[in-house]
């Protein structure tokens, strides 16, 4: 039974994969049209929140999301989530409406298809290179002078220890945020680690719960406020994880 229940989460995790392959092939002269202007991003933006839901419903999971606010399509933020699973990007493409570009690691680029488009949209980091980090910022600030908003998992990366509730923040996102004064909206994933770990032979379908906290004002805040900000959002995201594992 023990060897059955492998080789079933091997060909379900099998077809994870090539659901986040086979529709963007299919959608492929749509996705390069839209990804080839700054200005048309908005409805590359639509495509992905598509691909995401084919992805999340057609891997047996169901998406259950809570707004304590919804946020004003009008406006610019600095969406933050705790970072566990792969299926974080899905679950944020799934969870916001507003426009926004992914900051995340350049190692996602050499996903095979996925890789393509995410280099083309996507702000990408090497957290070993100083001079990256420096052109993160230039980018994301030249984002959201266009009105679109960013996405930062300001953990910067999946711990590698899976006891691990929730890791300590880096700054970017916070310092983003207090310098073009946008609001901050922390998001809390509930049950991706559990869902689609890292773990290979683990996870299940199933309910995938997330949570949109109400947002954090940056107005008259300084870069002195950066690390009282930056612990207040991790303080809020961390409790509800807390919070859900004893309930």
């Amino acid at each position: 039974m023990h060897i059955l229940k492998k080789i079933l989460i091997l060909l379900w995790r099998i077809w994870f994969y090539i659901l986040m392959g086979v529709p963007i092939i299919i959608m492929f002269p749509l996705l390069l049209v839209f990804s080839s202007r700054e200005e048309w991003y908005s409805q590359f933006f639509v495509v992905a929140r598509f691909w995401a839901k084919i992805v999340l419903y057609g891997s047996g999971f169901v998406p259950r999301v809570t707004k304590e606010v919804a946020p004003d399509r009008k406006k610019s933020y600095m969406f933050v989530a705790n970072h566990t699973s792969m299926t974080d990007i899905m679950l944020m493409l799934y969870a916001v409406k507003n426009p926004f570009v992914f900051v995340g690691k350049k190692e996602l680029a050499k996903i095979p298809i996925f890789g393509f488009f995410y280099k083309r949209t996507c702000i990408l980091v090497d957290r070993s290179s100083q001079r990256s980090r420096k052109e993160v910022f230039d980018r994301a600030q030249a984002r959201l002078h266009t009105g679109t908003s960013i996405c930062i998992f300001p953990e910067g990366g999946i711990p590698d220890d899976e006891s691990v509730i929730l890791d300590g923040f880096k700054d970017g996102a916070f310092r983003l945020a207090i310098d073009h004064q946008i609001p901050i909206v922390p998001l809390v994933f509930l049950d991706n680690k559990k869902r689609f770990s890292y773990t290979f032979f683990s996870g299940s379908p199933g309910i995938m719960r997330g949570r949109v906290l109400k947002e954090i004002s940056t107005k008259g805040l300084t870069q002195d406020d950066k690390k009282e900000v930056k612990e207040n959002v991790r303080t809020l995201i961390f409790n509800a994880l807390k919070e859900d594992l004893i309930s």
